[in-house]
């Protein structure tokens, strides 16, 4: 293959495709894949875990303890005295799984109310206690 001369220039351009370093590339990648096709067939025997096949626990009921303005406790939207709601928290806290206590307070309510609430229900044993608050 014969290049042209810069001072022997005759204007003539050069119309041939270099076929040399396509053919190197097209061997190289023939030796890489002959290389790694018995490599990939090969494989490696791994014993794995079995997984058990059981049904995910039921979440446990949401308690809504509301406070309204006049200090009443309010289980679920019913209104409840004090005793009463001393022992629907034992209640709440013997059942298997324990219910979420979520306690909402009215911004007006003396929060001494409030705090009476969390003392009967950490004396009740209940674990999972939440604020309920408005953005």
């Amino acid at each position: 293959m014969a290049f042209s001369n810069p001072e022997a220039d005759d204007g003539e351009v050069l119309s041939e495709i270099n076929m040399i370093p396509l053919i190197d590339v097209m061997l190289v990648l023939l030796i890489v894949f002959i290389i790694t096709v018995p490599v990939m067939k090969h494989s490696v025997n791994v014993n794995l875990p079995q997984a058990a096949t059981e049904a995910n626990p039921d979440k446990p009921e949401t308690v809504r303890l509301s406070v309204d303005a006049q200090g009443q406790y309010h289980w679920n939207d019913r209104v409840v005295s004090d005793e009463e709601l001393t022992a629907r928290l034992q209640a709440a806290a013997q059942q298997t799984p324990q219910p979420d206590l979520h306690i909402r307070g009215d911004k007006s309510v003396r929060y001494e109310r409030v705090a009476q609430a969390m003392a009967a229900a950490q004396r009740a044993g209940v674990r999972k206690l939440a604020f309920v608050t408005e953005p």
